[in-house]
């Protein structure tokens, strides 16, 4: 690691990319507690403001966490998953990554749809919904909790059934015949609350990806309402873009589509499932 004095490129960049290098190479691994400022500013010749300014950088790309009182240290690698582009569940996301999770039930019974969920659903109020509540585990980490409600007629049995090491989706599609095609989801950034904070070993107030989903089979029936609440500093989204011509526009909503954004949140156009 060195720094070029006679580069045109202010020395803080300099310093986060060679302290970058250490990371993205392997050098230093997640967990590694970073030197200290004081031995950075001796070994690199710069000025405690300049290490500051290169760990403020690293910090912004996700590269270190910053704990007051004990120091720098790597962050894990973010989870990357296509699930604002494609229907897609987390199971299969992370399985392709070569990490399949596990699934930590916390709550699997049979209850009356509220009348939000209902309207999602296409069910009158107090219709009967399978209700799951998950924590997602990534080796041994966990990283997502989710509430799942599927309409207790298209699956009978779902209650009952074990997603320890399974796909939901999966299930629906193998056990239950049934075909999903296509969904609608929002993104929105929410604060921790003490029990998401608890379960997801985060603090309160810690920033969460909140997902918020209907998927439909491909006769257009709702088949689940989803929310799933995601660790801030372990998941990144993906997304793949693609310019409309000739004056294209989206497709409509579906008639149950999940209503009004939150304000300033943007709409997500139509995932389909690959």
């Amino acid at each position: 690691m060195s720094i070029d004095r006679a580069s045109p490129v202010p020395l803080h960049i300099q310093l986060k990319q060679a302290l970058k290098d250490q990371i993205l190479g392997g050098s230093w691994k997640a967990g590694d507690l970073v030197p200290g400022e004081p031995d950075l500013c001796r070994e690199f010749r710069v000025s405690r403001t300049t290490v500051r300014q290169a760990l403020a950088g690293l910090a912004y790309e996700g590269l270190v966490v910053r704990e007051r009182g004990r120091g720098t240290f790597v962050a894990p690698p973010k989870l990357t998953e296509r699930a604002a582009e494609r229907l897609s569940g987390f199971y299969e996301d992370m399985a392709i990554l070569g990490h399949p999770p596990v699934s930590r039930v916390l709550r699997q019974e049979i209850v009356p749809a509220s009348e939000q969920v209902a309207a999602r659903l296409n069910l009158k109020t107090g219709g009967r919904v399978v209700e799951i509540e998950r924590l997602r585990l990534v080796q041994g980490e966990p990283v997502v909790l989710t509430t799942t409600r599927v309409p207790h007629k298209l699956c009978p049995g779902l209650e009952a059934a074990d997603l320890t090491h399974r796909s939901l989706y999966e299930y629906l599609e193998t056990e239950c015949g049934l075909t999903l095609a296509r969904g609608r989801r929002t993104i929105e950034a929410v604060a921790a609350d003490a029990r998401q904070a608890r379960l997801l070993r985060t603090r309160r107030g810690a920033p969460l990806a909140f997902l918020e989903s209907v998927s439909y089979l491909d006769d257009g029936r709702p088949v689940e309402y989803y929310l799933a609440w995601h660790r801030g500093d372990r998941s990144r989204f993906e997304v793949e873009l693609f310019r409309s011509r000739g004056g294209e526009r989206e497709s409509p909503l579906p008639p149950n589509h999940l209503g009004r954004l939150p304000p300033g949140s943007g709409s997500l156009r139509k995932a389909r499932r690959s």
